[in-house]
């Protein structure tokens, strides 16, 4: 919906929306929506974040209702690269768990993670309690100790003979004594989901220092949790879901102190 009132033609919802469904004849026109919009718009909120004016509204979606970007927060470029410079993946924690509605505060910033038609397909399942987190990684070890035997290449290849003989001496090598684990899943079907679950889960991982957390890609848990059936039944995920992520989170245990080095870019202009 278009509020003439404030709409000053400027174009601007036309040229930005993903879909290409507002259509805007000349300058003295007012944008309007293609005869089929209703049903092909994505919901994604460009048109009414975009407009200066406040002047669209989505039905799920009014200017009122969506906050202000505030300028003075954006980062510079050197304070950007900071940022993503001192991100670290932690693989020690405290022994403190982390209240359900700071989890949920990550959670709520990871949804808005870009998805392919704003399909937001990724759904969660947070491991919250510390003595279930190794319980599950007990499993992960049962699939390794498989691995060691039955696929010796593959288990070399990722050192699972090291992990599970870490395990043997009480040391936990796959969940790293994370006290929770947050888990992206969403239905096999659908082809967005793989993306969709990276970026979200990376969206929660950026999230996480701001809130005093640290955070590491649980990757024997997830590759577990895809390929031995033990480990899936354990999580009780919904019919026809399956884990495309999964996230140590806690509070660290050490400071970092210095920004390491990375190889140089590999690039090639066109």
């Amino acid at each position: 919906m278009i509020d003439r009132e404030k709409c000053k033609r400027d174009g601007i919802c036309a040229e930005t929306c993903p879909m290409g469904l507002i259509e805007q004849e000349n300058d003295a026109s007012f944008p309007i929506p293609e005869d089929d919009a209703e049903n092909l718009c994505v919901e994604c909120g460009h048109c009414v974040a975009v407009c200066p004016h406040g002047a669209l509204s989505l039905k799920p979606i009014t200017p009122e209702q969506c906050p202000p970007v505030r300028r003075e927060w954006l980062l510079s470029p050197e304070q950007a690269e900071h940022f993503l410079r001192s991100r670290r993946s932690i693989r020690a924690y405290k022994d403190k768990p982390v209240d359900k509605e700071l989890i949920t505060r990550l959670i709520e910033i990871a949804r808005c993670a870009p998805s392919g038609h704003n399909s937001q397909p990724v759904q969660w399942c947070v491991i919250h309690e510390s003595t279930e987190v190794q319980k599950l990684a007990g499993i992960v070890i049962d699939w390794m100790r498989f691995m060691v035997t039955h696929q010796p290449d593959f288990a070399n290849f990722l050192h699972m003979h090291r992990v599970v003989a870490r395990w043997e001496k009480g040391k936990d090598a796959v969940c790293r004594n994370a006290p929770h684990v947050i888990v992206a899943h969403a239905s096999k079907e659908n082809r967005m989901v793989p993306a969709a679950s990276t970026i979200a889960l990376a969206y929660l991982e950026l999230a996480a220092p701001s809130f005093g957390l640290g955070a590491c890609w649980a990757g024997y848990f997830n590759a577990a949790a895809t390929f031995w059936p033990p480990m899936h039944k354990a999580l009780t995920l919904p019919e026809n879901h399956a884990s495309f992520g999964a996230m140590m989170i806690g509070y660290p245990k050490h400071k970092y102190h210095r920004l390491p080095l990375r190889k140089e870019p590999q690039i090639i202009w066109r």
